[in-house]
């Protein structure tokens, strides 16, 4: 039985704790015990041990309710409770009486699957990957001393004073350029590919941060955006990301080619410190002056030894003068040694030379002499000389045989003193041996 009051005038006010408990009294009987299926969203555990989160649609609803799971039933999870899981919970629905807030006391809470959003992640980031966007090869090395660092985070959040604080504790020399941009809410993930477009645009960094502080799944899912995955791969420069707290994980780390746990943890992987820094000039200029002395040491020797030459120079121009002695003393008594030698030689090779002509001379005009008796032998004059005669037909064709003629056939006979017409009476074959 719910105790309302009395209706009439005299109550016609209500105290806020009266109607507070009321209400609280009203949604107890209703809603005594009973089991509610949702998604995890902003889950934190306090000192106390107590932990508080809250529980919405998995289906992508707006629906949330606040939940409270106080330290004894806590610990008997045998998980540990994290943004984005599926879950069921038992427990009793109430109102949190100092602010009159909805909340739902939870007894006990079971793994139901995979909340939406998680799901969400798992099923990008093995699509990206296999497109092979976190592939280790196209992790560039962040540069071991930048001459500037870019930071892509909203310029109101608590990110930046840590990223621009670590940096200037760090090292305050090296100059930093913020490129604002949303990160949270629909309008954050073209936001932040437009910062980094422009910062790639503009090359004037040589490494970018791209941060944000910590928050729900919800809060960073603008990192977990596709768009912006491939913004971080395109970019001009290598990419540190700095997205939540340590124990946030976005796609954006994955894409990036250094993560850092914390906003802060990735200004410190930006730079080295500023003491690092100088103890590594000290050391090059140390090792400059050393090898300057030597350099000058070495330099100042020779130039005594240079001024020891130069002190004396009567004794360079001696001994040149008792080398170009010796030199013409050689000269004056091999000279003319030499000179007859040579002519020696060339008289001999004179008459070696005429002599070898001579005999080849010799040679050739007896070969010349063979073979003009060889011509001779087989000119046809000398056999007409003899007696014969040589025989054509009125073609000049030469009669070779007696079957080539006819009786009354003309011929021609050639004599070694000249020729006559000649006919053919009779014609007679000698007999074959």
């Amino acid at each position: 039985m719910v105790d309302v009051g009395p209706v009439g005038p005299q109550r016609s006010v209500w105290s806020v704790g009266v109607l507070v408990r009321n209400v609280a009294d009203v949604i107890a009987s209703r809603f005594g015990a009973c089991t509610v299926r949702g998604e995890l969203s902003g889950v934190s555990r306090a000192a106390s041990g107590h932990c508080y989160f809250n529980l919405k649609d998995a289906d992508g609803g707006t629906a949330l309710v606040r939940c409270a799971m106080f330290r004894r039933a806590a610990g008997l999870l045998g998980f540990a409770p994290a943004d984005g899981q599926l879950v069921e919970v038992r427990g009793r629905m109430g109102v949190y009486e100092p602010r009159g807030e909805l909340q739902f006391v939870v007894e006990a809470m079971q793994r139901a699957g995979a909340g939406a959003l998680y799901e969400q992640f798992l099923l990008t980031k093995t699509r990206l990957e296999a497109q092979g966007l976190f592939d280790a090869t196209r992790k560039r090395p962040l540069p071991r001393y930048p001459r500037a660092i870019g930071v892509v985070t909203s310029p109101a959040g608590a990110a930046l004073h840590d990223v621009l604080t670590a940096l200037g504790r760090r090292a305050p020399h090296v100059p930093v350029i913020v490129y604002p941009s949303l990160v949270q809410g629909a309008d954050a993930p073209a936001a932040l590919c437009d910062a980094i477009a422009r910062a790639s645009a503009r090359a004037e960094v040589d490494v970018l941060i791209v941060c944000r502080g910590g928050g729900s799944l919800e809060d960073l899912w603008a990192f977990n955006d596709e768009r912006v995955v491939r913004a971080i791969c395109a970019a001009g420069m290598p990419v540190l990301c700095g997205v939540g707290h340590e124990t946030d994980v976005s796609l954006a780390d994955f894409a990036a080619d250094l993560r850092a746990p914390t906003p802060t943890a990735a200004a410190e992987l930006a730079t080295p410190t500023r003491d690092v820094c100088l103890d590594a000039l000290a050391s090059i200029a140390l090792t400059l002056r050393r090898r300057m002395h030597d350099a000058i040491d070495a330099q100042a020797q020779r130039l005594d030894r240079a001024a020891l030459r130069l002190s004396r120079p009567d004794q360079g121009v001696r001994a040149q003068r008792e080398r170009l002695g010796v030199l013409a003393h050689r000269l004056a008594s091999h000279g003319p040694q030499a000179v007859q030698a040579e002519r020696l030689r060339l008289a001999r090779l004179e008459n070696d030379v005429r002599q070898r002509g001579a005999m080849r001379i010799a040679g050739e005009r007896h070969r010349l002499d063979t073979i003009g008796a060889r011509l001779r032998a087989l000119d046809p004059r000398q056999v007409l000389a003899r007696g014969y005669a040589w025989l054509s037909d009125r073609d000049g064709a030469p009669v070779m045989s007696v079957h080539r003629i006819a009786v009354g056939a003309p011929l021609r006979a050639v004599l070694h003193d000249g020729s006559a017409d000649v006919l053919v009476t009779g014609i007679s074959a000698t007999a074959p041996r």
